[in-house]
């Protein structure tokens, strides 16, 4: 804990590298009418140039251009980070493998053979959830849902803003809860708490958004008169990669372990079926590796770039910002909410705004006795409700060319991301805080 750090307020100079990220950033965006013009890393990487040519304001800074490299290059080879980055590859090769061997299109088939005719919304919304907890990744649920969503309300003659909707609920679902999803892996890492007690907590933190949305989505009139009808078969031995995770992620395993066994299941059966060789095999992993590759090395720069800007004073200024007003647990709670939920709102990617966010949220925890538990599902939860909101993400943007709408047209019918936020913020406010997770901090 940073007890000589937390007594300096810092200074805003030090956070002029993210501000130079964040303006131009925006200004890329609104100019060019497109938020995914100016690759993050890109921008990242001149937010860190620009914090290797500063130096401390109000006292003579000694560092040379050489001592500020070693820091930064210390900051972003920090081992948790490169444990993040060892797991953020060994899920890319686990989505590579199981879409390889079809195992997306089970779950898919699946859940469209269970799908209740006089359910087709809660369905929907089930079979979205069951994808996107298998897969781990938003963007890939909404790019295997959607095209059967857009069709059921074609089909139905249905509000296809509300199918819209309902897709980008249940793809938010798993980035929030899923063992596997880069969001989660990247919460637990930065506040180095097990997948497990995060769960626990952050299943109890949404489990009244998921409740009500599914009786909202039971009350819409839906054409009950039209059947589901199509080719839905599947292989069950193609959802055992997925069904092995889930299960040894829940008995509390490294999630190294468990992420490398889904590969070798999932490689066995591949080869099993013909989809794949043995050799070829290796090839799918690479290219599914290769897909978590920025990330990866965002997560790096990020590192770096965060251990700069502490050594400039400006993480304990927007540390001292955040808190100086604040006296409780709950306003802590908030203060990291609030702060994850802005640059998710900016960066449109939630979980590059949890890598750059976790390491104030810990300093913050640990000023105010927060749970790590606490920190991480909260940090996952704001940032996945906003990224299912932000009518510029990537999620929206995906769904409404597949449905032919606006993105604004679906923000109001994204109510699970809606209700996230509300009960989110009730759990934090009204929920009891044991001593024991006190002490855990």
């Amino acid at each position: 804990m940073k007890t000589e750090q937390n007594k300096n307020k810092g200074s805003f100079w030090g956070l002029v590298p993210l501000l130079t990220f964040l303006v131009l950033y925006i200004i890329t965006g609104v100019t060019t009418h497109d938020f995914n013009s100016m690759p993050l890393m890109i921008g990242i990487f001149i937010a860190s140039a620009v914090a290797l040519m500063m130096h401390k304001k109000g006292e003579f800074d000694r560092t040379t251009f050489a001592q500020r490299v070693t820091k930064y290059c210390v900051g972003g080879g920090d081992d948790g980070l490169i444990l993040m980055v060892i797991v953020f590859l060994l899920a890319g090769g686990f989505y590579g493998v199981t879409k390889g061997m079809h195992a997306v299109d089970a779950v898919t088939n699946l859940g469209l053979d269970i799908l209740p005719v006089k359910l087709i919304l809660p369905g929907l919304f089930i079979i979205g959830c069951i994808i996107s907890f298998a897969m781990g990744t938003s963007m890939g649920t909404v790019a295997a849902l959607m095209p059967i969503g857009v069709a059921l309300a074609t089909k139905l003659h249905g509000n296809m803003a509300m199918f819209c909707g309902t897709v980008i609920g249940s793809a938010m679902f798993g980035d929030n809860l899923s063992m596997i999803s880069a969001s989660v892996i990247a919460a637990t890492r930065t506040q180095a708490v097990s997948m497990m007690e995060k769960f626990r907590t952050n299943f109890i933190m949404i489990l009244p958004a998921l409740i009500i949305n599914l009786i909202l989505l039971m009350l819409q009139p839906i054409d009950q008169g039209v059947r589901l009808t199509g080719n839905h078969s599947y292989d069950v031995l193609n959802l055992l990669p997925y069904i092995l995770v889930i299960i040894l992620s829940f008995t509390g395993m490294n999630v190294i372990l468990v992420l490398t066994l889904g590969i070798l299941t999932g490689i066995a059966i591949g080869v099993f079926h013909g989809d794949f060789s043995l050799v070829k095999s290796m090839t799918v992993v690479h290219n599914g590796m290769m897909s978590m590759e920025d990330m990866a090395l965002i997560a790096i720069l990020v590192g770096g770039l965060v251990a700069l800007m502490d050594y400039l004073g400006g993480i304990d200024w927007i540390i001292n910002l955040l808190t100086s007003k604040i006296k409780s647990t709950k306003g802590g709670e908030m203060a990291i909410a609030t702060l994850v939920s802005l640059l998710d709102i900016i960066t449109t990617n939630n979980t590059v705004s949890i890598i750059t966010a976790g390491p104030l949220a810990k300093d913050i925890g640990e000023k105010f006795k927060i749970a790590p538990r606490r920190i991480a599902s909260d940090l996952v939860t704001f940032s996945c409700a906003f990224n299912g909101l932000i009518p510029y993400g990537g999620q929206l943007l995906v769904a409404a060319g597949l449905g032919g709408i606006s993105p604004m047209d679906i923000v109001p019918y994204s109510w699970y991301c809606l209700l996230m936020l509300v009960s989110s913020t009730c759990f934090i406010l009204f929920s009891k805080r044991k001593k024991i997770e006190v002490k855990e901090s």
